[in-house]
């Protein structure tokens, strides 16, 4: 097992920074530029699997299923942190993307080195979940080979989950154990085995692609603009604001401020309503038969009035 990982792309040697602690910190810093541009490239490579993760994910939230991340380490605290994102971004419920990291919440903040190792913690953190044949389990890990990771995604073809891995080296044993599997390759890292630079950008990368679009694609989005936003404080009024006068003839305060509070600060409702000329109640409506979808909202409701149907 040592020697694998010693001949991981991951854990090799990176050339181009063998004498970092020789040369100025400008020099430096030049040089975790330069190999910080070869990620995008990396993360290019692998845009086709990355959409079949996505795929995956909109079949099965569409279905009443979830999207888990888990991890250990860097990898975990990434899909935590994407996971806890997507609730103020794109109003979405905390059940749906969830986010496990090896060791739990103190892992967010002090490292457990030891816990990557127990298969055993994964399955039992997945049954308390409830995981099941549903939701879409992606394991991460920049290895590939991270037994917490490796335990989680045999658990969830036990019971039937879709299972996605995301990893920077090629070939690893996640491969064999995801429907999806996404490689990162993004060669060694700067400081040998530091997995917390290329790989951990790429990683975050990845993960920026799965949620985003996979909102776009549920209806979060109106153009490209965050409507589905909770407009919880000041800041977030204030965007609400902004973005009903930016994608409507709605230019006065006053009026912009009257329709989002009649329609409970749903922006959504609110732009429907203008675009449309209905009541908030009727908005609504449109918005549940086209699955939260605005722009499919105001072209069911166009095409009625415009056939001279009831609306």
């Amino acid at each position: 097992m040592v020697e694998d990982r010693l001949n991981m792309i991951t854990e090799s040697i990176n050339e181009n920074s063998i004498d970092i602690d020789k040369i100025s910190i400008e020099g430096a810093l030049h040089l975790m530029n330069e190999e910080d541009k070869k990620v995008a490239f990396a993360v290019e490579k692998a845009l086709p699997q990355i959409a079949k993760a996505i795929e995956l994910t909109v079949s099965a939230i569409n279905r009443g299923g979830r999207l888990i991340y888990i991890g250990s380490g860097t990898s975990g605290r990434l899909g935590v942190l994407d996971a806890s994102e997507c609730p103020p971004t794109f109003n979405t419920d905390p059940e749906m993307v969830k986010g496990i990291i090896a060791g739990g919440d103190t892992a967010l903040r002090k490292a457990l080195e030891g816990v990557e190792d127990n298969e055993e913690e994964a399955v039992s953190y997945l049954k308390q979940e409830r995981l099941s044949n549903s939701d879409v389990l992606i394991g991460i890990s920049a290895s590939g080979s991270t037994p917490y990771v490796l335990g989680a995604l045999k658990y969830g073809r036990i019971i039937g989950a879709s299972t996605v891995g995301i990893a920077c080296n090629p070939e690893s044993p996640m491969a064999d154990l995801s429907d999806v599997m996404i490689e990162v390759i993004v060669g060694p890292e700067i400081i040998s085995g530091s997995t917390r630079l290329k790989a951990g950008t790429a990683q975050k990368m990845v993960l920026n692609m799965i949620s985003t679009i996979t909102m776009v694609q549920l209806g979060k989005t109106y153009k490209n603009l965050m409507v589905d936003l909770q407009a919880s404080n000041v800041k977030l009024r204030n965007r609400a604001l902004s973005i009903l006068k930016k994608v409507t003839s709605v230019k006065d305060e006053g009026e912009a401020l009257r329709l989002l509070e009649d329609t409970g600060w749903s922006v959504k409702e609110a732009i429907v309503m203008e675009k449309t000329k209905l009541p908030a109640k009727k908005a609504k409506q449109y918005l549940k038969n086209s699955e939260g979808r605005v722009s499919k909202a105001i072209e069911m409701a166009e095409n009625q009035i415009s056939s001279g149907g009831v609306v």
